[in-house]
C-alpha cells in the first residue's frame, strides 16, 4: 500500500518515500513531509550542483551548502542552478546560441 504525505513543497497529498532518505531527525522530517516526487526532483538538482560546482562531500562546507540548498528547494525558495544547463525540452539560453 502506498504511503501518502502532505508534501511540504507542493502543499498537496502525494506519494511518500519508502524510507527516510537520511539518518537522524532530518531524515525523519523529510520522510514525514516530503513526497517521493519532490525528493526525486531534489536529487536531480543536487547531482547537478555537485557536478557543476565540483563539490567534495567530505568537506563540511560543501555539505552545509547542499543542506541549505535542499531546504530552500523544499520551501520553494530560489536555489542555485548549474550554469549553462539546458533543459531537455531543448530551450537554450542566449550564451549557447550561434549567430
Amino acid at each position: 500500500m502506498t504511503r501518502t504525505v502532505l508534501c511540504r513543497k507542493y502543499g498537496e497529498a502525494l506519494e511518500g518515500l519508502d524510507m527516510p532518505p537520511l539518518p537522524g531527525p532530518a531524515g525523519e522530517q523529510i520522510f514525514e513531509n516530503v513526497s517521493k516526487r519532490a525528493w526525486l526532483e531534489w536529487q536531480t538538482l543536487q547531482t547537478m550542483l555537485i557536478n557543476e560546482k565540483a563539490l567534495d562531500l567530505r568537506d563540511p562546507d560543501a555539505r552545509r551548502y547542499l543542506t541549505e540548498q535542499r531546504e530552500r528547494f523544499l520551501d520553494n525558495e530560489q536555489t542555485d542552478h548549474a550554469t549553462g544547463y539546458i533543459p531537455r525540452d531543448g530551450a537554450q539560453d542566449d550564451a549557447s546560441s550561434t549567430d
